[in-house]
């Protein structure tokens, strides 16, 4: 996926989860975060950002903070790129049919796909927690990822072959691990999941300030 009007800045604070003052060409503004996790160890003054800036000259926030250089490289921090990211990977894997945003029970799934007579659900998650080399998800709890993953496991019951495919949003990373430490039931959940049979996908990507692409 490709951004338009890419703008570089320099991050200044964070009042709350969406929105942060940056410093453009040395005016503070402020911009729309594209991701509700906490990105504390991404998001730390001066660091280096990149918005993209909107075509709507009436919205509020004329930017959105997108992508920071930290320690361990340029990371993408825009929650809804995994999805358009993946959107754009499954087209090229010999899928017969792919649905984003597929109404399953009360829920949605991310995606629902088919090949020949198989049914496959998929729940995509980004990640932008790296330590020591190795991605970690979630940075803050999520109950609706744990949700997430007893549906799927619970799909396979149904004859589905389910994935939860995680979205590395920074480059030279390959693996993800469960945040216990942060969530401990995302943890359990994972496991269970694996054990029944879910595939984990772990998705590396190229990174650049104006594009985000599954390799």
């Amino acid at each position: 996926m490709k951004y338009k009007n890419i703008v570089k800045a320099k991050f200044i604070s964070r009042p709350n989860r969406f929105i942060a003052q940056v410093d453009i060409k040395g005016h503070e503004t402020t911009v729309h975060v594209k991701n509700t996790g906490r990105c504390k160890e991404l998001l730390l003054p001066g660091a280096t950002v990149y918005l993209e800036k909107s075509d709507n000259p009436s919205r509020k926030t004329l930017y959105d903070l997108v992508a920071v250089e930290a320690e361990v490289g340029l990371v993408n921090i825009d929650s809804q790129a995994p999805n358009a990211v993946v959107n754009e990977w499954l087209a090229t894997q010999d899928y017969d049919l792919v649905i984003p945003e597929y109404k399953y029970g009360n829920s949605r799934i991310d995606f629902y796909m088919e090949r020949g007579a198989d049914k496959f659900l998929m729940e995509v998650k980004g990640c932008t927690l790296i330590k020591d080399g190795i991605g970690y998800f979630p940075d803050a709890p999520t109950e609706r990822g744990v949700k997430h993953l007893r549906e799927l496991t619970a799909a396979t019951r149904l004859g589905y072959k389910a994935i939860i495919a995680f979205v590395i949003q920074v480059e030279g990373v390959n693996e993800v691990r469960p945040n216990v430490d942060t969530h401990p039931e995302f943890g359990v959940a994972l496991a269970e999941a694996k054990a029944a049979g879910v595939e984990v996908l772990f998705l590396q990507c190229q990174v650049k300030e104006d594009e985000l692409v599954i390799i």
